[in-house]
C-alpha cells in the first residue's frame, strides 16, 4: 500500500509472475520505467532458478534524447526502406566495415558496430540518414517517427536523426518448463520475466508476443486443472516494520540507481571483457551492501524495492556473463570472441 507505506500480505493457492523484463538496469532502454526486474529478483531471492541473464538484446537505433525514458524506438524498417547509418563527426557510412549486409545486418551486429563507432569517436550517438528517401514514402510509412522527431526539432525528410542503441529485451529470466512452471512450487511465470528457452541467445522480432500468448494459455490450462489441489501456504508472517523509520535521504536511492545504470552500460553492455565484468562486479557488491543496510533501517517504498531489484538483476547478468567463456548471440566478449561448438544455459 504505497499511500499508507505499508506492506500487505496476500496469500494464494497459485501465483503467476508476469512482471516484465529488467531494461532499467541500463542507462538507455525502450522499456517502461516499471521494468526493473522485480519478478526475476524475487525468484532469485526465494532460491528459484534463473538463467541466461547475459543475453540482453539492444535495439540498435533509439532516438538520442538525453534524459528521456523510455527511449523512443526508430524501427529497423526505416533502414529497410533505405536509410543508412553514418558517423557523427564526418558523416560517412560505416556499416560496410562490419558486415557485407551493411545497414541490413542483424540487430546485434548493427548494435555492436554503432557501439564501436561511438566509443572510438567519443560521441554519444551516430546519425541515421533518411533524407534521400521519397518524402511521401516517409510520411505515409513512418508517421509516428516523423511526428516524434518533428516534436524534437528534427524533420527526418531534411535532417539527420541522432540514434544510439538501447536495451530492448531480456532473453534470460526465471526458468520455466513447457507449462510455465518455475522451480518454486505453485509459482508460474510468463512473458519477459521468464526464460522458456524459446528465444535462445538472440530473440527474433515479435516472437515474444507469440510466446506470451502461448504460455499464458498453457498456464491457464494447468491452473484450471490443479488449483483446487493446492492449499494456502501456512506460516508466512505479516510484514515486520519494527526498528525502521522514515528518511530524508532519498537522493541516495536516485544516485545508486543511476550508478548501476551507468556501470552496466559501460562495463556489461553490448561489448564486454573479463576486466570490465570484474570491475562491474566489485562496484555492484559495494552498492548492494550500502542498499541492504539502508533497506534494513528504512520504511519500504517502491523506489527502494526497485533499486534492490535492479541491483540483483545487474549482479545476475554479470554472474551469467562470467560463466559464458564464449561469444554467442547477444553476449559478446573480447576475451572469448568465438562461439563454442556446444550450446549451454548459464543457470544460477
Amino acid at each position: 500500500n504505497v499511500k499508507a507505506q505499508h506492506v500487505i500480505r496476500v496469500l494464494a493457492r497459485v501465483t503467476v509472475l508476469a512482471s516484465g523484463g529488467a531494461g532499467n538496469v541500463y542507462a538507455a532502454t525502450t522499456n517502461p520505467s516499471v521494468a526493473t526486474g522485480d519478478g526475476i529478483a524475487m525468484v532469485y531471492r526465494a532460491m528459484g532458478r534463473v538463467a541466461n541473464m547475459e543475453f540482453a538484446q539492444f535495439h540498435p537505433t533509439s532516438l538520442y534524447d538525453p534524459g528521456v525514458r523510455p527511449a523512443f524506438l526508430i524501427t529497423e524498417a526505416l533502414r529497410g526502406a533505405g536509410a543508412i547509418l553514418i558517423t557523427a563527426f564526418d558523416q560517412v557510412p560505416f556499416m560496410h566495415k562490419y558486415d557485407p549486409r551493411k545497414d541490413l545486418a542483424p540487430r546485434d551486429i548493427v548494435a555492436r558496430a554503432i557501439d564501436h563507432e561511438m566509443k572510438t569517436s567519443g560521441t554519444d550517438f551516430v546519425y541515421l540518414d533518411a533524407r534521400h528517401i521519397d518524402r511521401n514514402k516517409l510520411l505515409s510509412h513512418f508517421p509516428n517517427i516523423y511526428q516524434r522527431c518533428l516534436s524534437k526539432g528534427i524533420d527526418i525528410t531534411k535532417d539527420l536523426i541522432p540514434v544510439r542503441p538501447a536495451q530492448h529485451y531480456a532473453c534470460g529470466g526465471v526458468v520455466i518448463d513447457q507449462n510455465g512452471r518455475t522451480s518454486i512450487g505453485q509459482l508460474f511465470a510468463c512473458g519477459e520475466v521468464s526464460c522458456s528457452g524459446l528465444h535462445g541467445a538472440n530473440r527474433l522480432a515479435s516472437n515474444s508476443l507469440l510466446e506470451g500468448i502461448v504460455y499464458a494459455n498453457s498456464i491457464f490450462q494447468a491452473i484450471v486443472s490443479e488449483w483446487k489441489t493446492h492449499d494456502f501456504q501456512e506460516g508466512i508472517p505479516e510484514w515486520d516494520e519494527k526498528g525502521v523509520g522514515h528518511t530524508e535521504e532519498w537522493v541516495l536511492i536516485a544516485h545508486n540507481f543511476q550508478e548501476i545504470q551507468n556501470l552496466m552500460t559501460n562495463y556489461v553492455g553490448i561489448v564486454r571483457s573479463n576486466l570490465r565484468l570484474e570491475r562491474a562486479e566489485r562496484r555492484i557488491n559495494l552498492i548492494f551492501e550500502e542498499t541492504e543496510d539502508f533497506y534494513r533501517k528504512t520504511i519500504v517504498s517502491p523506489e527502494l524495492c526497485e533499486l534492490r531489484n535492479i541491483i540483483t538483476c545487474a549482479y545476475l547478468t554479470v554472474k551469467c556473463a562470467k560463466l559464458r567463456k564464449e561469444s554467442r548471440g547477444l553476449h559478446y566478449t573480447t576475451d572469448f570472441p568465438e562461439k563454442m561448438d556446444r550450446a549451454f544455459d548459464t543457470t544460477l
